[in-house]
C-alpha cells in the first residue's frame, strides 16, 4: 500500500494507506503506486483521484494548486486549498 497525505496551509487533511492516487499535474495527470519513482510536480486545479483498492471506484477531492512530493516514504501533496 501506498502512504498518503494531503496536506493545506491549515493542517493535514488526510494521512492514510492507499492503492493508488491519480495527480491533476500542471503537465498531465499521473498515477502513483506504491514503489514509485521519487519525483516532484507541480499541481493544477482538479481532482485527485484516491483509490483504496486496486479495482475500487476512486473518491475524488478537489485541490487547487502546489505541489506533489513522491519519495520513499509515500506521497505527499501540499495543496493552497482542499476538499
Amino acid at each position: 500500500m501506498l502512504h498518503f497525505e494531503l496536506v493545506t496551509p491549515e493542517k493535514l487533511l488526510r494521512s492514510e494507506e492507499v492503492y493508488q492516487v491519480v495527480v491533476p499535474g500542471t503537465e498531465g495527470d499521473f498515477g502513483v503506486l506504491e514503489g514509485h519513482a521519487p519525483v516532484m510536480s507541480t499541481i493544477r486545479d482538479g481532482n485527485l483521484a484516491i483509490y483504496k483498492a486496486e479495482k475500487s471506484e476512486p473518491e475524488l477531492v478537489p485541490i487547487q494548486g502546489g505541489f506533489a512530493e513522491v519519495s520513499a516514504t509515500g506521497l505527499t501533496i501540499l495543496a493552497e486549498q482542499a476538499g
